[in-house]
């Protein structure tokens, strides 16, 4: 049995695109929007200037038009796309400081409150702006032990700009991390 557990997981894991995989290991809300957010890796910006038909469609969510900074409002239009409720969604606007609220809130400045999982939503603090500047989707661990995960954003590079052309899967350390939140309550 246990080796079965095991085997099941580990194909879960090297198999994280699979949607039956996703499902049968998340929430169906959780697994949604673990799909909405993967669907757009690859995403990119018409002219590199916060446009083209996908960024504002993410940008509309929050109510903006292009040319508006928009890594909050992809993380809005991957919860919101008939996933989490209303009452929520109006929580978030256009600001990354929106996905950073205190009831939410299951990691804060290496504080772990509960297990971290995809779709979780993360909060880096910029020293320059003295504020958070950048927001996007936690989605699994890639080294634990050496405290980096993955991550699924927008408006960032290959580089981890939070001005950046597109939709990335990127990595980060934890420790450079303001906060994760749980948006999704499975």
């Amino acid at each position: 049995m246990a080796k079965t557990l095991i085997s099941y997981f580990l194909a879960c894991f090297l198999f994280l695109n699979s949607t039956d995989c996703i499902s049968q290991v998340y929430s169906p809300c959780r697994a949604a929007v673990i799909e909405n957010y993967k669907s757009q890796i690859g995403v990119r910006e018409k002219t590199g200037k916060n446009d083209g038909e996908d960024i504002e469609k993410y940008l509309k969510t929050v109510g903006l038009g292009k040319g508006y900074a928009w890594c909050a409002a992809f993380v809005k239009w991957a919860l919101t796309d008939g996933i989490i409720n209303s009452d929520a969604a109006k929580l978030i606007n256009g600001m990354a400081l929106s996905l950073h609220k205190a009831e939410k809130v299951i990691y804060f400045k290496g504080t772990y409150k509960m297990e971290l999982l995809p779709a979780d939503v993360f909060t880096l603090w910029y020293k320059n702006l003295g504020r958070i500047g950048h927001t996007g989707f936690f989605n699994g661990w890639a080294n634990k032990a050496a405290g980096t995960y993955y991550t699924v954003e927008g408006n960032t590079s290959t580089g981890g700009s939070r001005e950046g052309d597109g939709v990335y899967l990127r990595i980060r350390d934890i420790k450079s991390t303001y906060s994760i939140t749980k948006w999704i309550g499975d």
